[in-house]
């Protein structure tokens, strides 16, 4: 049995170890803890209020023992809106992330700050997850299973065998599927959101492109982690100083040499806290100007002292810099692919079969070209399925991704993108300067990049604070 390659396994670890928790099943808790808990009307601003002691319920989930005592299977710990997250679940999440920390060689917070960290992560996903289907955002089981085919099929490992090798790491099949469901939701709600209210001005592609322009005999790239103590919208100065102090705990900790992600684990509230806050490489002009400025001052190795943002406060990491080339470069490929298009009469799986037969006939020895001017359903059957040279954003995202993981004249396994099912062979790749209109289209991208980043934090931080939220984590 082979392994999960590079590219499932990260996905599933950062599943497992950032922020996004699974859906909280309530068929999994006893029937008196799946009827709904309605908060009382709150004021306008508050997102934490607690309920008065008249609309306490029991939150144990008890049964009585043999000895006539009584014996306790679960409890809720958290309330959020109109929904619960219980012991099990936490413990479940709890279990998984330990795991995943102990693989990274990373020193596991104490239990009871780890407790509190996954719980806020879930109940943010669970906030997000309400907010999804409040507003209509549905994931169907034929569209989620579409998704779990992709992800096999790019990974060259039939169905079967890939819900036996999640299951060999410990990722049970179902929990899988509605992690992927909440993802798929989630990313449908940000984009609609976020994302579609984002817009690039032509002035701010001239700055950004002036800007590159002056720092190209200079210009950096940086390799980094951080941490981020997030400050809540419309914080009061006393949460602010809470939050203030927690940051400087954080950096005390640094200081006295205890280990980046172990610190980050245990104070960041980033999506990739439990992943040592690790942003790989960042090209100074797709960074914040309050990070560039303290990475500047900083050796590999070092650490900044706090910096404050509208977001909260933050503390980076130098893990390594390097020079950048004077004039960009871009990868092309050159491919050819054949094409069976959305279609009625053909289905999903009769796409694919077929698909799965023509790769066979190709790697035994038939014309690519040929089959592909027989049976793709692509304006380009009639050049042999020949696509020319593609840069990057030039196709749709599965089928640049499909495209980014081929060798040379490596054939594809079949994928499915809005346009149908495809199969795609890379001829070759090159290296290529961009052109003006490349160039802006790259300035373009940074910069959405960073506004979608900077929106989708503060889109989150705001879903919070209007969420009804209580804690019953400490009580007994």
């Amino acid at each position: 049995m082979k392994p999960l390659n590079s590219s499932v396994r990260s996905f599933v670890q950062s599943l497992v170890a950032a922020s996004v928790a699974m859906v909280v099943t309530l068929s999994a808790v006893p029937a008196f803890a799946q009827s709904p808990v309605v908060p009382p009307a709150k004021p306008s601003g508050f997102g934490s209020s607690l309920q008065p002691d008249a609309f306490k319920i029991d939150t144990r989930l008890t049964v009585p023992s043999k000895t006539g005592g009584i014996i306790q299977l679960d409890r809720i710990i958290a309330v959020v809106n109109n929904e619960v997250i219980t012991l099990n679940d936490l413990n479940d999440r709890m279990s998984s992330v330990a795991k995943q920390l102990q693989k990274q060689g990373t020193t596991l917070p104490a239990q009871d700050v780890l407790q509190k960290q996954l719980l806020e992560q879930m109940i943010n996903t669970q906030v997000q997850l309400q907010e999804a289907k409040e507003t209509g955002i549905r994931v169907d089981d034929g569209t989620l299973d579409k998704t779990l085919q992709r992800i096999a099929d790019e990974n060259n490992v039939s169905m079967t065998e890939f819900r036996r090798l999640l299951e060999q790491d410990g990722i049970g099949w179902s929990k899988f599927r509605e992690e992927i469901r909440g993802e798929v939701m989630m990313s449908r709600l940000q984009e609609r959101e976020i994302e579609g209210n984002i817009a690039v001005t032509e002035a701010e592609i001239d700055t950004q492109l002036a800007l590159e322009a002056r720092e190209a005999t200079a210009d950096q790239e940086f390799r980094l982690a951080h941490i981020l103590v997030q400050v809540p919208e419309q914080a009061t100065s006393e949460q602010i100083e809470v939050r203030r102090k927690r940051a400087v705990q954080a950096l005390g900790e640094l200081r006295k040499g205890t280990e980046f992600a172990q610190v980050s684990a245990q104070f960041s509230d980033a999506p990739d806290a439990l992943q040592g806050g690790n942003l790989g490489w960042r090209a100074s002009g797709r960074m914040p100007t309050i990070f560039l400025e303290a990475l500047n001052k900083l050796k590999p190795g070092e650490v900044s002292e706090i910096l404050r943002s509208a977001n909260g406060f933050h503390i980076v990491k130098l893990l390594d810099k390097r020079g950048r080339a004077a004039t960009p470069q871009v990868q092309q490929s050159h491919a050819r692919h054949i094409l069976i298009g959305l279609k009625s009469g053909v289905s999903d799986d009769d796409a694919r079969e077929r698909l799965k037969r023509l790769r066979e006939r190709i790697i035994g020895g038939a014309d690519f070209a040929e089959l592909a001017k027989v049976h793709s359903d692509d304006p380009s059957s009639s050049k042999g399925g020949d696509l020319g040279w593609i840069s990057p954003g030039d196709t749709v995202p599965e089928f640049e991704r499909a495209l980014t993981q081929l060798k040379e004249n490596e054939i594809s396994q079949p994928f499915q993108t809005q346009y149908g099912w495809h199969l795609v062979q890379l001829l070759e790749r090159r290296s290529e300067g961009l052109s003006a209109d490349r160039l802006r289209a790259a300035a373009r991208n940074a910069i959405r990049a960073r506004k979608v980043e900077d929106a989708r934090q503060d889109w989150v931080r705001q879903a919070r604070d209007r969420a009804f939220v209580e804690y019953r984590l400490e009580e007994k």
